[in-house]
């Protein structure tokens, strides 16, 4: 038996919404899966995976174990599961979520759980701590979500806009971008960046992409802490303040992401990709359908 589980990539702390806020974007993780194999093995069959674990060890796999055992099965059958990914690893674009995603969906499958979406969110939130960046990849779209021993979301479809996203040849892990986050915030603090984020969820629903720029600037919760973390952000953003909306740090960074209106990627790409060639430079769109999965009955 083999199925295809496609799940997209997604952008999180969507500007001041951090921990909250998240999008999918159509950069995928693919998973062809076969069963009746002797021992569990993952092939890597894209560039920017080729080093991941090909066992057990695999994160994967040690996801689909850990939903296993929340319904008191302490084994899976062994697979073979073929994987394409063209999201780039530790860059705040979502491969961990996706692979938290696959997991879950690939327990599910195997063990005939047949797990409702909000059932796979909850478990997946719980693993990650916040919904902002599995919740995309499962859900698609732009989902709002709060997490505090239940899951409370909400989603909206985004269309007609790039988020353009501006990769370094550097990774920053998620670990990393924590310990530069504060302990604390005062009353009124909190009460000023909570104001923030709230305005930027109504702008995303309402597709007003010049508020949510200006909001995005006004960030205290994550990202004047965690761009010196980026020593090109403040440059960037410079340089692209007059073509995008607004721009931002994607998940915990170091990718940087343009909120531009599709002619503008169009009439200049050619040109910010000469100017800085020392990044990669990808135009995405937001996934609005969210966690696939097809059974096969033919050669993948």
């Amino acid at each position: 038996m083999s199925w295809v589980i496609r799940v997209p990539s997604s952008t999180s702390n969507l500007g001041a919404g951090f921990d909250s806020v998240g999008l999918a974007l159509n950069l995928y993780l693919d998973l062809k899966v076969t069963t009746a194999a002797q021992e569990w093995k993952f092939i890597p069959a894209s560039d920017c995976i080729m080093d991941i674990p090909t066992g057990k060890e695999n994160l994967i796999y040690k996801i689909a174990i850990e939903t296993a055992l929340q319904f008191g099965y302490d084994d899976l059958p062994p697979c073979t599961v073929e994987l394409k990914s063209d999201i780039p690893l530790a860059r705040g674009l979502g491969s961990s979520a996706t692979a938290t995603i696959a997991g879950i969906e690939l327990a599910n499958l195997l063990l005939n759980l047949n797990l409702a979406a909000e059932e796979k969110l909850d478990i997946a939130t719980k693993i990650e701590g916040h919904p902002d960046n599995v919740a995309p990849c499962l859900m698609g779209g732009c989902v709002i979500g709060h997490f505090d021993y239940e899951v409370n979301w909400t989603k909206t479809a985004v269309n007609n806009i790039t988020f353009l996203a501006i990769i370094p040849d550097f990774e920053l892990k998620t670990k990393e971008a924590r310990a530069a986050l504060p302990k604390t915030f005062n009353y009124q603090e909190s009460v000023h960046a909570s104001s923030i984020a709230n305005v930027s969820v109504a702008a995303i629903c309402q597709g007003n992409w010049e508020l949510l720029g200006r909001m995005m600037k006004k960030d205290l919760f994550h990202q004047p802490y965690r761009k010196p973390l980026v020593p090109h952000y403040d440059e960037l953003e410079f340089y692209l303040e007059k073509y995008a909306y607004g721009t931002f740090l994607s998940g915990a960074g170091p990718t940087m992401i343009a909120i531009v209106d599709n002619q503008v990627v169009e009439q200049q790409l050619d040109k910010w990709k000469k100017e800085y060639s020392q990044f990669e430079w990808l135009p995405l769109q937001v996934e609005n359908e969210g966690l696939v999965t097809m059974k096969l009955n033919v050669s993948y």
